[in-house]
């Protein structure tokens, strides 16, 4: 007997060995990582945003007083109040979707639930990506047309004093830019490698379910 020979009956006595799944037990097995999945997009968003609350109570109270003496107090507490209600809607939106892959019964429903959570996925980082950006921009736009104050209450609440104002817009901008650059970046990071794969491993449970309807 050759050595190709002696590989196929090797194969074919373990092939015997392994437990054969039914259509039932795949669909299961999918069912439970899929419904896993979802319930980690629905706990990490409910962190995310504890988060995100819990940093802000580390903000300097420096910041803060220069956030409201050049007037971006009520503006920022706006859009503070219209992110955390988007927030909301997107937790409320990732439960409902995991109950519905929870209490699904049929290979054509929990196909058509795990592309229904990518896409509320995508939307929400598209949301948050965006938003950040927009914020940073406005943000910016607003300290360019009014550099006066700006300049003003930097030198009141910081004590600086030996830069002329035009030495100091361009250092200060030079920092806005370069923090919204890294801040960017860390978001897009952190939704890169923690959703990313989450996703990818719903994907992938979603092309096991098609050969399984096939």
């Amino acid at each position: 007997m050759d050595e190709l020979e002696l590989l196929k009956k090797q194969w074919q006595t373990r092939e015997q060995e392994l437990p054969h799944l039914s259509y039932s037990d795949i669909y299961k097995m999918l069912l439970k990582k899929s419904s896993s999945i979802v319930k980690w997009i629905f706990y990490i968003s409910i962190a995310e945003i504890l988060f995100w609350t819990l940093l802000s109570f580390f903000v300097p109270e420096s910041s803060t007083k220069f956030s409201d003496d050049i007037g971006l107090h009520n503006i920022l507490l706006g859009v503070n109040i219209l992110n955390y209600s988007v927030f909301a809607v997107f937790i409320y939106l990732f439960y409902r979707n995991y109950r519905k892959i929870s209490m699904t019964d049929s290979v054509k429903e929990l196909m058509g639930n795990i592309l229904r959570t990518r896409k509320t996925v995508k939307y929400f980082v598209i949301y948050n990506v965006a938003t950040s950006i927009l914020i940073v921009i406005c943000v910016n736009f607003y300290y360019y047309f009014n550099q006066d104050l700006v300049f003003k209450y930097m030198t009141e609440d910081y004590g600086i004093t030996n830069l002329s104002q035009e030495q100091f817009m361009k250092m200060f901008f030079l920092i806005q830019i370069l923090f919204g650059i890294v801040m960017i970046g860390f978001i897009l990071l952190f939704y890169r490698i923690v959703y990313g794969i989450l996703l990818r491993r719903l994907h992938k449970n979603y092309n096991e379910l098609k050969k399984i309807e096939m």
